[in-house]
């Protein structure tokens, strides 16, 4: 059955109890648990003595006020997925506790974070940056494990990590996908049947890899997809859409020449 706490200051003390030879592998998540998450967790399993996940929904990573309310929070459920797997223990850190200097000391990056995601969504990665940052101070883990659908943030928390000198070995796991190809997330569970089936569509047109990048966003067009940005960076294709007003990111390596 999976440990439950909510004061980290315990979980502190209980790691600080460890011999250094004991491995703890942490899954960093925001809540409305799937099976990308899922994978992330067995992976951590594999290769650690024990699993750490967290659910804190963040709310400094959040452009608008009404994204933030609308991200689904499924605590309850979340816990009991986690117990089902075997997961160790799950931190249920209080906004409170993470943020008690009010948010004025933060991590920034200004390359990489003013790409993409971070052009689209100024100071998100700042927000994504400092709670990770807090969050590996807190739980101290030997490993941390992150989805490769969110890529650009893989790359940025791992910069983070070789920058500070932190002895943290950051893992990438791949995309885990639906049956239709749709990239798993969190905010799929907003998606109404129609909309499922639009999201699957972009999915599908995306991973044309024959496809220009011209023709891929002219193909998202003619289907009523809202298109914010598709873009190539050092030899990944990148993807943001509208499904309705619910946001989704892709990305994915291209073969190489």
């Amino acid at each position: 059955m999976t440990e439950i706490i909510r004061d980290l200051k315990v979980f502190k003390e209980l790691r600080e109890s460890w011999p250094k030879t004991k491995t703890l592998g942490f899954v960093p998540t925001m809540g409305n648990l799937h099976n990308g998450h899922l994978s992330l967790c067995r992976k951590s399993q594999q290769e650690n003595a024990k699993t750490c996940v967290s659910i804190f929904v963040n709310p400094k990573q959040f452009n608008q006020k009404a994204d933030f309310i609308n991200y689904p929070k499924t605590l309850d459920a979340d816990l009991k997925i986690l117990s089902s797997h075997k997961v160790d223990y799950c931190i249920l850190p209080s906004e409170e506790l993470l943020y008690h200097d009010n948010y004025t000391y933060r991590i920034s990056e200004h390359h990489k974070a003013n790409l993409l995601e971070g052009l689209k969504r100024p100071l998100h990665f700042t927000g994504v940056l400092t709670v990770v940052m807090k969050l590996f101070n807190l739980v101290k883990p030997t490993c941390a494990y992150f989805g490769e659908k969110d890529y650009q943030q893989y790359e940025l928390i791992n910069g983070m990590v070789q920058a500070f000198f932190m002895d943290i070995k950051i893992k990438l796991c791949p995309t885990v996908r639906e049956e239709k190809g749709l990239a798993c997330s969190s905010r799929n569970s907003r998606l109404s049947i129609e909309q499922k089936t639009q999201a699957a569509t972009f999915a599908q047109i995306f991973h044309q890899v024959d496809k220009s990048v011209d023709e891929i966003i002219l193909e998202l067009q003619d289907a009523n997809i809202k298109v914010d940005y598709i873009e190539k960076h050092n030899n990944r294709l990148y993807a943001a859409v509208f499904i309705g007003d619910v946001r989704l990111i892709d990305n994915y390596e291209l073969c190489k020449s």
